[in-house]
């Protein structure tokens, strides 16, 4: 008992997932043998490999090198500020908004031992950094590879769809920063340690990495995953066996539970009479939602209801902000940090940056 309740408390959203279905199963049983068909695989494939492949950048320790490397031509709390957050919002757009964090709030961790800094303000600006940049590319986090798989179009033009919604909230992160962070000067001077770096693992996951992507945009993601998970099982078998299984796990979970609950009958005559045939509905129940469920089972729901994927996109996007359930990036941002007393200062930014997000971004959808 004492280790399933363990199990609850470091993985909620598994827990809660698990006593769904069961619910579910219990109250409105469906063939076990017909749930499979309720996941949409080309989304799972894809997850997988991107986790195998950041993983084997994050092994390489090329992040951390070129982080440590950069931050020696910063000279003041703001400026580094101004780095950290570019650096997450970068890094988000191509290694997902978690490996982002991954790489990001131990940098925070490990200077804040050689200088003092505001920690618990900077991983909350991170975090907010990590889900403002992983709106640009549908590698950025899970329900942009959900809604790109889904939708059926281009790399191209999904990064250009979102492109505008990533500049304006970047844009406003940026001014935040500049009144958030004084020009305090820093000493990072004693950051000497030497950091190693595996340049044939760093090399190969770069170029795998590309290859991924070209497969997985022409819909092939599971002959793509086939020879990278091949590869690595044979050359670096830990890199495969490290990834996050449990998240995958939640995701297959969140197709079966979401998709059987948006089949019931009172579900669907509830979201029905409410209508999401216009862009702006569908974007104000994309944010609206994300507050409740989290922006990846939002999507995953309200795409039973609508093809309109660009707005669906525009506000699972904006609901990654305001309350930390938003985004499971919230909640590891702030887990990571180990930092004390986070939530109320969180939620005093998240909450106006996300009312802001939404006007916003309910304008840019229909000018843009």
């Amino acid at each position: 008992m004492g280790a399933v309740l363990a199990l609850v408390a470091k993985e909620p959203v598994l827990a809660i997932l698990v006593i769904a279905l069961a619910a579910l199963q219990l109250f409105h049983p469906r063939e076990w043998a017909s749930l499979p068909g309720l996941i949409d695989w080309q989304t799972v494939l894809t997850l997988t490999g991107l986790l195998i492949l950041t993983k084997a950048v994050e092994y390489s320790g090329f992040l951390m090198w070129l982080a440590h490397r950069v931050v020696h031509y910063i000279h003041s709390e703001r400026a580094l500020a101004f780095l950290l957050i570019a650096l997450a919002a970068a890094l988000s757009t191509l290694l997902t908004n978690d490996v982002a964090l991954f790489v990001v709030v131990p940098l925070v961790l490990s200077l804040n031992r050689l200088t003092p800094l505001p920690v618990r303000r900077l991983v909350i600006y991170i975090a907010l950094a990590v889900n403002a940049g992983s709106i640009l590319t549908p590698l950025g986090n899970p329900q942009n590879l959900f809604l790109w798989q889904t939708s059926g179009v281009s790399f191209g033009r999904f990064v250009m769809a979102l492109a505008p919604l990533c500049a304006v909230l970047m844009a406003m992160l940026f001014a935040l920063t500049a009144v958030g962070f004084r020009a305090k000067p820093l000493d990072l001077s004693k950051d000497v340690e030497p950091h190693a770096v595996d340049r044939r693992v760093a090399g190969v996951a770069a170029v795998l990495f590309v290859a991924f992507v070209l497969l997985a945009d022409a819909h092939r993601a599971g002959i793509a995953l086939a020879g990278v998970a091949a590869g690595f099982l044979f050359w670096r078998p830990r890199v495969v066996l490290k990834i996050d299984w449990l998240l995958l796990l939640i995701f297959v979970l969140m197709f079966i539970v979401l998709r059987s609950a948006a089949a019931l009958p009172w579900v669907h005559d509830t979201i029905g009479r409410i209508g999401l045939g216009t862009p702006l509905r569908a974007y104000v129940a994309g944010a609206v939602l994300s507050q409740g469920i989290s922006n990846v089972p939002a999507a995953i729901m309200l795409a039973e209801f609508t093809k309109d994927w660009r707005a669906l996109a525009f506000g699972v996007s904006v609901g990654g902000f305001g309350i930390a359930i938003g985004s499971l990036a919230n909640l590891i941002a702030v887990r990571l940090s180990g930092e004390r007393g986070t939530w109320l200062p969180f939620h005093l930014v998240s909450v106006p940056f996300w009312l802001v997000s939404a006007v916003l971004g309910g304008w840019l959808l229909l000018h843009f």
